[in-house]
């Protein structure tokens, strides 16, 4: 059977994650309903990560096996037909081979998280960035997320519910950046690892912060990874900040599949 990679765009409100979960929306039941409208049968598809309640995704990335022999972009569109009223956009679809698994193939993973500070509530950005209402010192932050790079054991930083094997992870980048707009200053948290834990990056923005907001010093985050203990850890962002923003692969399976087309 054909296999097909799909780039998927979301918004995570109203999702119980991208997981299928019984009797609850999830973005994974969105984009297999909308396949079983073009075979009934589908087997349905595998992503590159799980994404909890509330998170969002700029670029997702899943696979999926049909009978039919479809080209890429009919199949984007068919599906994305069959996804309205849903916000989940297909961006892209690539023909792979049978060794790609949009999981298992992935070598790096990269989230965004958005965090305004501004004292009036948030209103078109709402749902979008988590607001505080006082300023956060960049410096002090990105001194404090300077601690977390590389390998660790990031046990203070997972949730009491993770899943994974073991605690150790390697990660390649977190750059804090600080941009001033119309919504106030956006403070980006641009993070990059092979793989993460449950709540791993929300558990750093979220300590960060305390960082930012200077209720910790830097050197709190050292102690704090060291520990290995979830209580050292600081408050959890919340989900609705935080998006995936890239999977990368060996070789793009998007590399010849643009994602936008005029005809």
């Amino acid at each position: 059977m054909p296999r097909y990679a799909l780039k998927i765009e979301y918004n995570g409100a109203g999702f119980s994650g991208w997981q299928r979960q019984k009797g609850r929306p999830s973005v994974q039941q969105g984009v297999e309903d909308a396949l079983r409208k073009l075979e009934p049968d589908n087997p349905g598809v595998a992503a590159a990560g799980r994404t909890d309640a509330g998170v969002h995704a700029m670029a997702q990335v899943a696979h999926c096996e049909l009978s039919r022999d479809w080209e890429p972009f009919r199949l984007s569109e068919a599906l994305n037909h069959h996804l309205k009223p849903r916000p989940i956009a297909i961006l892209a679809v690539a023909r792979v081979d049978d060794s790609f698994h949009a999981r298992f193939s992935a070598k790096e993973r990269r989230y965004l998280y958005r965090l305004i500070s501004r004292r009036a509530p948030l209103t078109y950005e709402r749902g979008l960035a988590w607001r505080v209402g006082h300023r956060l010192d960049l410096a002090a932050m990105q001194a404090g997320a300077g601690h977390l790079l590389g390998t660790h054991d990031f046990t203070t930083f997972r949730s009491t519910g993770c899943q994974a094997q073991s605690p150790i992870k390697t990660l390649d980048k977190l750059n804090i950046s600080e941009h001033v707009g119309q919504f106030g200053i956006e403070y980006r948290f641009d993070v990059q690892a092979r793989s993460f834990l449950h709540n791993q990056v929300r558990s750093f923005v979220g300590t960060l912060e305390r960082v930012g907001a200077l209720a910790w010093p830097p050197e709190r985050i050292r102690e704090a990874l060291e520990a290995r203990d979830r209580s050292a850890c600081g408050p959890v962002a919340p989900p609705f900040g935080l998006y995936l923003s890239e999977v990368k692969y060996p070789v793009d399976p998007f590399a010849a599949a643009p994602e936008l087309r005029q005809d």
